[in-house]
């Protein structure tokens, strides 16, 4: 089979085209011919050893993908041959075929295409379950989303807003500030336009209710500094390449909570709800993923160095199937 492999640590371009055995799924496992993959920013900090896991190379990255089982393992039960899903792993997304646990695949609604269901799990679960269980986002509720113009921020503007909030968008270009417009924000900031904690407060005179950070950096505590007292800022990631430093005196004087958002702290019974009405939106078309650019397989590290320059509005998706 085909597939795209890091044979060794480095920047996107040490991602070639290149032709390896197919991968067999073992009793718990099912095997899946890849029609999409998504690319997310982990997967650059993987290829470059740079991510919190090291996985030796020669490997085949991506973590994000839909298509249709085509191997079925003995101990597996409730998927068939001729199922359409989606799922997510460390690595293996980028390839013509991906072995994952039968835990990791989720069937794809009716009505909704394969790239849209390999765009969808990774950013619009971290937005939802951000929004909905850590930072507690409610009906009324002004949030102020960071880094909104790229996966996990443009899903969190969406989904702020199907939760009933009024959103801040921040991001580093019109394109990125018109796709968040787009998906319901109400307010845009273009943070490379003059002084972001003053462009904030004018956007939120009485403080936001709830920041999400998916990028650290500079952007963190200027945003940190326009929460409302008691205010909630949940930090996913840091796309910027930067853990922010914040001062604690910040936290201490205006009663603020920051909040580390991984899934693994979600409650069961809240991970449980909010699956079922993620999946829910996605299946009534209320939510879709913005997919801004499509790649073929062999030009997987393109797509990778799109992403890893910030320039991705939405998701960045390869499309195996044209391969």
């Amino acid at each position: 089979m085909r597939a795209a492999v890091c044979a060794e640590y480095g920047p996107p371009e040490v991602v070639r085209p290149t032709t390896v055995a197919s991968p067999r799924a073992d009793a718990d496992q099912v095997r899946v011919r890849v029609v999409a993959a998504a690319v997310n920013y982990p997967d650059v900090l993987l290829i470059a050893d740079r991510y919190q896991i090291s996985v030796p190379p020669p490997f085949v990255p991506g973590s994000e993908f839909a298509g249709t089982v085509i191997e079925v393992g003995a101990r597996v039960h409730g998927f068939a041959v001729g199922d359409r899903v989606c799922g997510s792993g460390m690595h293996g997304a980028f390839a013509e075929e991906v072995v994952v646990g039968a835990g990791a695949l989720v069937r794809i609604p009716d009505g909704v295409d394969a790239r849209s269901a390999a765009a969808f799990g990774v950013a619009h679960r971290t937005a939802y379950h951000a929004l909905r269980s850590a930072a507690r986002v409610g009906d009324g509720d002004s949030v102020i989303v960071l880094g909104a113009g790229g996966g996990v921020g443009l899903a969190a503007v969406r989904c702020a807003t199907l939760l009933g909030a009024r959103v801040t968008a921040v991001a580093s270009s019109a394109e990125k500030l018109a796709a968040a417009r787009d998906h319901g924000a109400t307010t845009l900031v273009d943070h490379l336009a003059g002084d972001l904690r003053a462009a904030l407060r004018e956007a939120v005179p009485h403080g936001a209710n709830a920041v999400l950070d998916p990028v650290g950096g500079d952007l963190s505590e200027p945003a940190l500094r326009c929460l409302a007292r008691g205010g909630r800022f949940v930090t996913i990631g840091y796309a910027s390449g930067r853990i922010p430093e914040i001062p604690l005196n910040l936290v201490l004087v205006k009663g603020v909570h920051i909040l580390g958002f991984q899934f693994r702290d979600v409650d069961p019974a809240e991970f449980r709800r909010n699956e079922e009405e993620l999946w829910a939106l996605l299946a009534s078309n209320r939510l879709r993923p913005h997919i801004g650019a499509t790649y073929p397989l062999d030009e997987a590290a393109a797509a990778l160095r799109h992403v890893a320059e910030g320039r991705a509005v939405g998701k960045v998706v390869i499309d195996i199937a044209e391969t």
